[in-house]
């Protein structure tokens, strides 16, 4: 796994390329400047440390001071400034402020997914469809936003689905291949109708994955958990909607995963309004 620093520097390097030339040819060497980051519309922020580690190491001379913290709403307006050598701090501009919108973005979409969930007990999940790289920030903007994370990874958790299933050739026998490897990790199981769920659960399986299940399948799916196997908890997933969310919880799921959050997240609108500062 890349470490954060060598992620930024590849991402400045895709930027800057042989030089940012228009600052190089308009900015005197000694200038120095000061930059307000202004959010421009309501939202949750995810980013900050990011933002401020990419003009770090374009130049350590650079400082960021924040004045919001991620994980609140914020109405808009300034959130922070950055100061120091212009140049450094104009090539490293669009960087910062992709990431810093980007993971805003996400906080922001999952946390109008929360707030429609209407505080009941089903935890809003992210999935594994995330920006090749970044998933770690991803899922911690999901955090901040007040989601919970899914696994991290394929190798943070057993989860069988569609594909695992065809090729073990049924529930039973993928559950049951999964248990016999001696993973000490919990097993999941995906399935689309009552008849997998029933087979799952009599297999002893820990969660199953509702995959695009009609409301009243999953509430359906709820009773025949309650019935065999009350210790199980189901996850609902597939075509999750804001209008959709709250008839989801109200089936009695203890889970719902929605993609959405970080593949389909728009991302929020901040910029930075530089002043140049007086030099001797």
């Amino acid at each position: 796994m890349l470490s954060l620093d060598e992620r930024l520097r590849a991402a400045l390097a895709e930027d800057i390329g042989r030089g940012d030339v228009t600052t190089l040819a308009t900015i005197a060497p000694h200038q120095t400047a000061r930059a307000e980051f202004l959010l421009k519309e309501p939202g949750v922020l995810s980013g900050l440390a990011v933002a401020e580690r990419v003009f770090a190491l374009l130049d350590p001379r650079l400082q960021v001071s924040w004045t919001a913290c991620e994980g609140e709403w914020q109405r808009g307006g300034a959130i922070g400034q950055v100061t120091g050598p212009a140049q450094a701090l104009l090539t490293g501009e669009r960087v910062a402020l992709n990431l810093l919108q980007r993971l805003s973005g996400i906080a922001t979409q999952t946390r109008r997914f929360v707030d429609a969930l209407g505080g009941g007990p089903a935890r809003l999940l992210d999935t594994r469809k995330t920006t090749p790289l970044w998933r770690d920030l991803e899922k911690a903007a999901v955090r901040h936003g007040g989601g919970t994370n899914h696994r991290a990874g394929l190798d943070d958790g057993l989860l069988i689905k569609d594909n695992h299933i065809a090729a073990a050739g049924s529930v039973t026998a993928a559950i049951t291949r999964a248990r016999e490897q001696g993973y000490l990790l919990k097993v999941e199981c995906e399935v689309s109708h009552l008849a997998e769920l029933e087979e799952a659960l009599r297999a002893g399986v820990d969660r199953v994955l509702l995959d695009n299940m009609a409301d009243d399948l999953l509430a359906e799916a709820v009773q025949v958990r309650n019935r065999l196997a009350p210790q199980v908890t189901l996850e609902a997933s597939g075509n999750m909607t804001l209008e959709r969310l709250p008839r989801v919880a109200a089936s009695g799921v203890d889970f719902i995963s929605v993609g959405a959050l970080t593949h389909s997240a728009p991302a929020i609108d901040i910029s930075l309004k530089l002043t140049l500062e007086d030099t001797p």
